[in-house]
This record gives C-alpha cells, structure tokens and sequence, in this order.
C-alpha cells in the first residue's frame, strides 16, 4: 500500500467512524496511554521458500513456528465518548520456518516485525462500565528477516530488513476497572509485506490496561446560601405586667416539599446513575423530612440534557430514576407500593434552546445545559 493509500484510509476510517455513532454529551475528552501484551499468529511461513530457493530447487515437506509473544505501548485522544485517535510503538515477535529440500538439504527462515501505528478508535458504550470496541489504521513495519540453509539449500545465507506501509483492523472490548483505569481485549490483524512481496497476515490477540488521565468532572451547582434574618434592634420599653402563663404550640413536623428538584451532575457521576455521597445525603434529608407527614404517592422523573442519542439520554434517564426510587426504598424505608420511577430523557428541559445554542463551545454548553440534568421527586397527598 503506497502512502497515499493510507492517507485515504485514515481519512475515511475517520468520517466513518464520525457517521456511524453520535457524540454522547455529558463527559470531557482525556488522554490517555496503555501497555498491552498478548500472542502474535503469522500466516503460513513456509510459501516464502519459492521465493528465496536457487533454481532447480524443490520442496519437500516443511515445519513452522508461527506464535510468538508480542507487546504495544500506545498513547491517545478520546474526542468524545465514542471516537479516539491512537498512536503507537508494536513489536509482533518472531515467526520461523524449516523446510527440507530436494536435492538433499534443508532451508531455515526467521522473521522479527516491529513497528509504529496510528488508529481511528471507535468506542460503543454497551452498559456504564462496559463498551464495544472497533478499530481501522495504517501501521509502519519493520522487518528483520534471516535465511540460511544446509546441502542444496547451502547457497542461502543472508539476512534482511525493509520498510513497508500497510492497513490494520480490530475488533474488541473494553471494561472500566475504576475511572483511573481501564482494561482490554483485542483481536488485530496486521497485513504485512516479507522480503519477496507476499503481503501475509499477523494476527494478535491481546490484553492491554488503558490509563485515562487529564480528565475533569462534570460541574456542579453550588448550593444556595441560607438567608438569616438579622438580629432585632434592641428597644427600650415600660416594664411589662406579670405574664400569664400560656400552654406552649403543639410541635409541627417540618414541611415536605409537595416537589423537589435534584441537580443529576450533584447526586450521580458524569454518564453515571449510582447515587454519590453527595445525592446520599440530600435523599437522607429528604427521607427525614418525609417521615411525620402522611402522603398517598410519590413519584421519581429522571431528566438528562439534549446532548446525546434520544436512545442513551432515555436509558440514562430510567436508571437515574430507578437509582433514586431504589435508594429511598432501600435508606428511607419508603413503601415501595407508593413510589414510582420514570426516565423522560431529555423531553422537558428547563433552559431554553436560544438560552444554550449549540454554536457555544462543547465545555460552555455542557455547562449551560446543566439545569436540564436533574432528578424530580413529587410528593401527592401530604399534610
């Protein structure tokens, strides 16, 4: 593959890749680095003999080692949740091969590929923690071949290196460990060119650990200040019959709020519906404040921000209502006959579309459209 032909592919791997899964909103672009390590598969090594063999000479039966272990260190840019640029440093080990010859005699080869490559990544967000991955690139080997042989293949005996561009493809998955590490399963195949022009395959099967870093948490609202009223003026004042007793008011249980908005960025992670700490505690004093009054039902809604698929913001939405309904449920002891959750995805947002146009820049909008990520909780019938 010459290297205008890699241009291409680049180019259209990447316009591919663009068109066939939208950006999702709601997390930041990172880089990120890994190391991975697996085992190499080269394709059948001994249909490089007629190449290399003096006239006259035949072959008669062959034996070959075609596994070897391989390693990667890469480095990239995840553009958003389902796109990444990759680059990196591959070695594919050794491949060798015996073939014995007529007349009398027998011929060894080895081969040692190594190299650079850049890659177009796609990623498919499957479930919160786990992901399909597909990749399409161009790779730079460099090969290292070896040749030497006894009786009629006596007259080879050269090593050689050259340089050659060509495609790679892969298919794999991806897990996420905890948010500061990621592991991977990959198939890749390499298409590679030896010595007499073949273009044979290597195929790798590989396990790699992926280290994000740079990334930044989605932000979060900061709590209203609490109004405190200033202290009385102290005033002068005749002195004041004896007072009569009066029976203190009965004790009044603090209100409930008939409807309740929790910021999403506050009680989950970005992307995330498992209720953080600090939705923790604001569901606990909701739970508290909601056990002197009586009440017929509550309800949870779920909302998310237009960014993202209609089919991930409604997923999204349904979990973050079920999480909350179930924490309650679970920390609050809520009758789990009298509350219901549902996911409205991103049908009824608070900001307006002139208030956050999409012409603002993808970390202002995320930040702008933040309103329109949040929990509901209504409360019907309480006194």
């Amino acid at each position: 593959m010459n290297r205008t032909s890699s241009i291409r592919l680049i180019g259209l791997a990447g316009l591919g890749a663009l068109l066939a899964v939208p950006a999702l909103g709601q997390s930041s672009s990172h880089f990120y680095g890994g190391v991975g390590a697996g085992i190499a598969r080269s394709a059948n090594e001994t249909a490089r003999t007629t190449g290399v063999l003096l006239p006259g000479v035949d072959t008669l039966s062959s034996s070959s080692d075609r596994n070897d272990n391989a390693f990667k260190v890469f480095g990239g840019y995840q553009i958003n949740p389902n796109l990444s640029l990759e680059t990196g440093y591959y070695s594919l080990g050794k491949s060798r091969f015996t073939t014995q010859t007529s007349p009398a005699g027998s011929l060894s080869g080895a081969t040692k590929v190594r190299g650079l490559n850049f890659d177009v990544v796609g990623t498919l967000p499957l479930t919160e923690r786990f992901a399909g991955l597909a990749r399409v690139g161009v790779h730079h080997a460099w090969s290292e071949e070896r040749y030497s042989g006894t009786g009629a293949g006596a007259g080879v005996a050269f090593s050689s290196k050259h340089n050659n561009t060509n495609y790679k493809v892969g298919l794999g998955a991806q897990y996420q460990l905890t948010p500061a590490m990621w592991v991977r399963g990959e198939m890749e195949r390499y298409r590679v060119k030896d010595i007499t022009g073949r273009r044979n395959n290597i195929d790798v099967a590989s396990v790699s650990l992926v280290f994000p870093f740079g990334r930044t948490a989605a932000p979060r609202m900061a709590a209203a200040p609490v109004y405190v009223a200033p202290a009385p003026v102290p005033v002068a004042a005749a002195p004041a019959p004896e007072p009569v007793p009066v029976p203190a008011p009965p004790a009044v249980a603090p209100r409930v709020p008939e409807r309740l908005s929790l910021s999403a960025d506050a009680l989950f992670g970005s992307n995330q519906s498992v209720v953080q700490q600090q939705g923790q505690n604001d569901l606990d004093r909701f739970s508290q404040q909601l056990g002197g009054a009586t009440y017929e039902s509550i309800s949870v809604e779920g909302h998310t921000d237009r960014m993202g698929s209609n089919a991930f913001n409604q997923r999204l939405s349904d979990a973050r209502a079920a999480s909350v309904k179930d924490y309650l449920v679970i920390h609050g002891r809520i009758d789990p006959a009298r509350i219901s959750a549902t996911g409205l995805s991103e049908g009824q947002p608070v900001t307006a579309a002139a208030d956050c146009p999409d012409s603002l820049s993808r970390a202002r909008l995320i930040e702008c459209l933040q309103p329109d990520r949040r929990v509901e909780i209504e409360v019907t019938g309480t006194r």
